[in-house]
């Protein structure tokens, strides 16, 4: 196969260096940067990047090309460096609705982007960071603080990749690069369903979640403690009681059909919503027949009883073998039958790692209990970035032995999730092939009908339940909560405790020489640094003042004259036992720029945000300014529609009260929205 973008790499004057698309950003490979992120990406650019022979206006552009060897393809990674100064954009908007308006406005921004896969082979256009259908558009501020734009997998239109091979990829590049915080605006859907609510109920986090981004910064007055509590009671709605509530209305008997249906299949209990919404998402590509063919109406039990079809087994995930009297099989055997994509010793060498995370975790956690699926998924993660090869031998991991280790995996009576547990192979223990047996054909009356479709289900439950649950305000508030929470943040660790160096976290202190109150809100995080352990007091004076030069505007001709804590030390004192890796020192000076536009990335305006939601801070969302007290509030809370047009005349509620005398409002009629939220917690 002809592959277009190879094909144009190749008339550049220097033969491109190619990577691995599923390793690459791994510990080590291809490039091991120990620093802080603005060095970090220097020295990614300069050794894993060619720079490009055009520029977007005047800002330069680096190309690094991945090889996805499952598919015989090439994709460019373009990497965009654009200096603040000259932007037309200087302040970030992303920083402005997550909470971070109070950062020092960065001098660059990094923004990495994979285009569409039919313009792979084209240069980049001038309105390349206004488009939403990249396959992955990430920016990364030079102190390392980022934002994750967009993300297109196979539902965003990409002909080759899907979103967890995206996600994976970027999650590698920030972990190497080394980046401190990464934001996402979760606004992903599918069919119509928005997924921080289906993933939420079901996983309790969104789909971002699996790389570990959490709950940053709500819409509409939305605290953390609130949306936690929302995910608890929709994630919590027992099932029987879901089909009592709905049982004078048109859903309940196709309700009722849902539930029994996957019950059915299911090896575990279902009881609650999360335990239907998860167990159908998880098996949803196993489903060969449709629900109506397998549960008529009339007296689903007998048909049941009568007819079990060979498709139902394979739906509980038993495979289609039988073993004679033997218990365990070798692993290295069960490999030789797999049609994988991944070569035998590949497979292997990922359940040795499997089995040494659980072997470490029995030794500190556990003696006869279990290690839950996503948590050796994540330990094995530390050592293999692929996770679709992890997920490819978890799945093969039961009764296998595994060097000397005898792998199982079984469903916690208790909490309803499979573990993982490991033993030694003893003498008693016997090992032998498995048996294939041929399994009798199925009964014509039961016989299975292709083409069901689980998301149809899943939407029903997402419409019904969820979003038009009967009479129940509570429900109501919990699904809102959820759909206003869509900011979510990942915190990456910057330092590592193998290394033998000095990471600190250089803050600026407000000092009398620079106008102390200019310094009206929250300081920002500091700025980090990486010296040896024996480094002196002056070293860290000099490192703080080229790094605080280097990353902010405002601080170009920062000079460092002191550093919190260490006033009586020489400079040339050691700073090791009077630091510690890891803290915060704060660092004092002169020459902070307070006359330059570039300081904060909220930019210049003052303007106060006062809801009756309880925002008081930009989160993105549609607002309106009274024109008395020019006090910002929510269109949504002050009763306007997003298609209603802002009136040219506003007075907020509190101005009008001053103007106009109140009427007296009946109490039946009063409904506090955070006071209903207070109760949640009692």
């Amino acid at each position: 196969m002809m592959i277009p973008t190879l094909e144009a790499s190749k008339k550049r004057k220097r033969r491109p260096k190619l990577y691995g698309f599923h390793s690459f950003g791994e510990p080590g490979y291809p490039i091991l940067p120990l620093g802080p992120f603005r060095d970090n990406i220097r020295l990614f650019l300069q050794q894993c990047a060619e720079l490009e022979s055009y520029s977007l206006l005047s800002m330069p552009v680096w190309c690094t090309l991945l090889v996805h060897d499952d598919r015989s393809l090439v994709l460019p990674l373009y990497t965009i460096e654009e200096n603040v100064k000259d932007s037309d954009n200087p302040f970030c908007d992303h920083c402005r609705c997550t909470g971070w308006s109070n950062h020092f406005v960065s001098k660059r921004k990094y923004h990495m982007i994979i285009p569409m896969d039919d313009v792979w082979n084209k240069p980049l256009d001038d309105d390349i960071f206004d488009l939403s259908t990249h396959l992955l558009h990430g920016l990364i501020h030079c102190n390392g603080f980022a934002h994750l734009l967009c993300i297109n997998g196979h539902e965003g239109g990409s002909k080759h990749l899907c979103g967890r091979e995206l996600m994976d990829l970027w999650d590698r590049i920030c972990l190497s690069l080394r980046t401190r915080k990464i934001t996402v605006e979760d606004a992903s859907k599918k069919r119509s369903m928005e997924l921080r609510l289906l993933h939420g109920v079901a996983y309790g986090h969104p789909w971002f979640g699996r790389w570990g981004y959490k709950f940053c910064h709500g819409s509409f007055g939305v605290k953390e403690h609130i949306y936690n509590r929302a995910l608890d009671i929709l994630s919590s709605l027992e099932l029987e009681k879901i089909i009592q509530d709905f049982s004078d209305m048109d859903q309940y008997e196709e309700l009722k059909k849902i539930v029994h249906y996957y019950r059915y299949l299911s090896e575990t209990q279902l009881v609650t919503t999360k335990d239907l919404l998860r167990f159908m998402l998880t098996v949803k590509a196993c489903f060969p027949a449709k629900r109506n063919s397998l549960l008529p109406t009339a007296k689903p039990a007998d048909v049941m009883e009568k007819a079990r079809p060979e498709t139902r087994e394979s739906l509980k995930i038993k495979p289609p073998m039988k073993e004679k009297s033997s218990k365990y099989r070798k692993f290295a055997t069960v490999v030789s039958h797999m049609d994988s994509r991944w070569p035998a010793k590949r497979l292997e060498f990922a359940a040795d790692v499997i089995v040494s995370a659980l072997k470490e975790k029995k030794q500190k956690d556990f003696k006869n209990g279990g290690m839950a699926r996503q948590d050796v998924r994540d330990a094995a993660r530390l050592h293999i970035g692929d996770t679709g090869l992890l997920d490819y031998v978890l799945k093969s991991l039961n009764n296998v032995v595994v060097g000397n280790q005898v792998v199982c995996r079984s469903v916690n009576p208790t909490t309803r999730i499979l573990e993982y547990t490991v033993h030694d192979l003893d003498d008693d223990d016997k090992v032998s092939e498995p048996e294939k047996e041929i399994l009798p054909p199925p009964p014509q009356a039961a016989a299975p009908v292709s083409g069901i479709d689980v998301y149809s289900d899943v939407l029903y439950l997402y419409e019904h339940v969820l979003l038009g649950y009967p009479e129940s305000g509570l429900v109501e508030l919990a699904t809102q909560a959820v759909l206003d929470s869509k900011h979510f943040v990942k915190e990456c660790s910057v330092r590592d405790d193998t290394e033998k160096l000095l990471t600190l976290f250089c803050q600026i202190l407000p000092s009398f020489t620079d106008k102390e109150i200019e310094f009206k809100r929250d300081l920002p995080p500091g700025e980090i640094v990486v010296m040896p352990l024996n480094a002196t007091v002056g070293e860290l004076k000099q490192e703080a003042e080229n790094a605080l030069r280097d990353t902010y505007c405002m601080t170009e001709q920062f000079v460092v004259t002191e550093i919190k804590g260490l006033e009586e030390s020489d400079d040339m004192d050691v700073l090791a036992g009077a630091v510690q890796s890891g803290t915060e020192v704060g660092v004092r000076g002169s020459g902070i720029d307070l006359d330059t536009p570039l300081r904060y990335q909220g930019g210049l305006d003052t303007w106060m945000v006062r809801c009756e939601c309880g925002a008081t801070d930009d989160d993105g969302e549609r607002m309106v300014a009274c024109d008395i007290c020019e006090v910002w509030q929510h269109t949504r809370c002050c009763g306007m529609e997003d298609a209603d047009e802002v009136p040219h005349l506003f007075i907020c509620s509190t101005c009008y009260v001053s103007l106009v005398p109140p009427k007296t409002e009946p109490a039946a009629l009063r409904f506090d929205c955070s006071t209903a939220f207070l109760e949640w917690r009692h």
